[in-house]
């Protein structure tokens, strides 16, 4: 174990976390800050990080930084590390910001049929929760804008794939025809809507064609309009699932914001799928679990 304090920093588009973490896993504190990458200019990244974390940073403490900071719009680029991959393939690519000091953990990439796909910031909590659960082979979802479907075999990522379900719901929600049909403010969740809506994708022929029932449904009065996004959203989920090539009795690890989660775990149970659910202290334990595959420098020796 590498016995340096780490700065377990998560650093995303929207949203900049913070969380000190000791040689032995405890969580000692955390932070938030609404300072995500596209709030941050080109040369202003050294700063934001000091301005947020400058007095965690005392020394022998270890930095490692994952998410969307190691993109092209970051800090600074981290070459993506190649599946399969295991914790300690990704400890070996870590970008040095100050060598021995603060590194960027890199995302992962992947080529389906000549298509290639992309990670960055899921791998780690994906290493967190495999430790968390004791897993060495698993199969996890983690809902959002951009959904991650991964596949885990012998404690490496083997496959995986990225599902735009987030982002079409808000375009059909805000952008499309059904938008007219649609509340403009988002109401209560109503999860018998959201079944509705799960059980027509997973039956219907495409998105193209179920999406349309959301206007329909209204047009005909058949559902409250209250009722239409918890809906609308079943489709997109439910269609999400349809392409997971899912069985009765399957099981997958489940991570993400609480609200969603929810969903998911109800539209899995619909397909028979059990669910174990991992929270976002998952990313701590991923990049506690990476720091620990490094040396500790001699200066930071217990005596």
């Amino acid at each position: 174990m590498n016995g340096r304090r780490l700065l377990a920093v998560d650093w995303g588009t929207s949203s900049l976390r913070g969380a000190l973490v000791a040689p032995d896993g405890q969580v000692l504190a955390e932070r938030a800050l609404a300072r995500g990458i596209l709030s941050v200019a080109a040369g202003e990244f050294p700063a934001v990080f000091e301005n947020a974390f400058g007095d965690w940073m005392t020394a022998g403490t270890l930095c490692l930084i994952s998410g969307m900071a190691g993109s092209q719009q970051g800090w600074r680029e981290a070459p993506y590390c190649a599946c399969p991959a295991g914790f300690s393939d990704i400890a070996a690519r870590l970008e040095w910001l100050e060598p021995g000091r603060i590194a960027i953990v890199p995302g992962l990439s992947i080529s389906t049929d000549g298509v290639p796909d992309v990670m960055r910031g899921e791998e780690t909590q994906i290493v967190g929760a495999l430790l968390l659960l004791g897993l060495a082979d698993a199969r996890l979802v983690l809902p959002g804008t951009h959904s991650k479907w991964v596949t885990v075999a012998g404690g490496r990522i083997t496959d995986f794939s990225t599902w735009m379900t987030g982002e079409f719901y808000a375009l059909l929600r805000q952008h499309s025809i059904l938008a007219r049909t649609l509340p403009a403010e988002e109401p209560p969740a109503d999860m018998a809507a959201f079944g509705q809506g799960v059980a027509c994708a997973l039956a219907g022929p495409g998105l193209l064609h179920t999406a349309f029932s959301t206007r329909t449904l209204s047009l005909f009065q058949r559902m409250a309009p209250e009722a239409l996004p918890s809906y609308l959203s079943g489709l997109v989920i439910g269609e999400e699932l349809k392409g997971q090539n899912l069985q009765r009795g399957d099981a997958v690890v489940l991570m993400g914001a609480e609200a969603l989660t929810t969903r998911y775990e109800q539209a899995l149970a619909q397909l028979g799928v059990t669910v174990r659910r991992v929270g976002a202290s998952a990313t701590w334990r991923g990049l506690r679990a990476i720091a620990d595959t490094l040396p500790t420098p001699p200066s930071c020796m217990n005596p």
